[in-house]
């Protein structure tokens, strides 16, 4: 099924780039008892799993890219299905995230609106924040606007408790103007870095 050719192709890119890191935040229906490890072990990707026991809890920090590529432990999983944290040992999505509610609503530049499972934009105890610049319906003729983008970003860093999104989840990643989709990452990824507007302008320490 549609599943098992994605996973196929999530393995297929982390063996083929040893020092990537892919993130899945998966709208959970499997209903199959331990069906999603099961499909995991079948593709091949149980291997790279980031194992739940390591996820910080707390809001504290997660390790470098540098650890979780020496450990060869490149593929972290977040579920929408609660039980399967403990069932599965896949880790609930609400356990670790707050995420910056999409649609029409979220969209207003100076809204700072919350996804009803995720807890209160500023609540620290989870240390990942995930925009959801996704619309509610889908158009073909729909294309993102980057200034809009970055201008939610930014307004997302303030409801956020001053934290930068570590996630964007967006449509259109190929349609728009400017750099699109892959303008905003850079800015984010600058962000965290170093804290400049572009991470292409980041100074990677020798020491």
């Amino acid at each position: 099924g549609p599943a098992l050719d994605l996973f196929k192709e999530v393995k297929e890119f982390l063996t083929s780039n040893p020092s990537e890191i892919i993130t899945l935040i998966l709208e959970d229906r499997v209903e199959a008892p331990k069906g999603l490890a099961k499909l995991f072990d079948v593709v091949g990707l149980t291997q790279y799993l980031f194992p739940l026991s390591k996820m910080p809890q707390h809001g504290r920090g997660w390790p470098s890219v540098e650890h979780m590529v020496v450990n060869n432990q490149r593929l972290v999983v977040f579920t929408s299905a609660k039980s399967k944290q403990e069932s599965e040992g896949i880790a609930y999505q609400w356990n670790f995230m707050i995420e910056y509610k999409y649609g029409s609503e979220g969209l207003q530049i100076g809204s700072s609106t919350k996804h009803e499972g995720s807890l209160k934009l500023d609540n620290t105890s989870k240390s990942l924040v995930l925009v959801n610049y996704s619309p509610l319906s889908f158009t073909p003729c729909n294309e993102m606007n980057i200034e809009h983008l970055m201008n939610t970003l930014r307004t997302s860093y303030t409801a956020a408790g001053n934290r930068w999104a570590n996630f964007i989840a967006i449509d259109y990643k190929k349609r728009g103007d400017g750099g699109g989709a892959f303008q905003a990452v850079d800015f984010l990824n600058g962000m965290l870095l170093c804290k400049c507007d572009d991470v292409n302008s980041c100074k990677v320490s020798k020491s």
